[in-house]
C-alpha cells in the first residue's frame, strides 16, 4: 500500500508542476499582452519562477521514489 501511495504522490507532484507552470506561462503572456515593452523582465521572471516550481516538483518526486525503493518502511 505504501508503494501505491508513493506513486500517487509522485504523480500529484508532476501534475501540480504542470498546472503551476501553465499558470505562470498564462500570467506572463497576459502581462506581455498588456505591456509589450516589459517583455524582457517578464520573461526573466517567468523562467525563474518556472524553475522554482520544477525544482519543488522534482523534490516531491524524489521523496516519493525514496519511499518506493525503501520498501515502505
Amino acid at each position: 500500500m505504501g508503494v501505491g501511495l508513493a506513486a500517487m504522490g509522485a504523480g500529484l507532484a508532476a501534475i501540480g508542476a504542470g498546472i503551476g507552470i501553465g499558470l505562470i506561462g498564462r500570467g506572463a503572456m497576459e502581462g506581455i499582452a498588456r505591456q509589450p515593452e516589459a517583455v524582457g523582465d517578464i520573461r526573466t521572471n517567468m523562467i525563474i519562477m518556472a524553475a522554482l516550481v520544477e525544482g519543488a516538483a522534482l523534490f516531491g518526486i524524489v521523496v516519493a521514489l525514496l519511499a518506493v525503493f525503501s520498501g515502505g518502511n
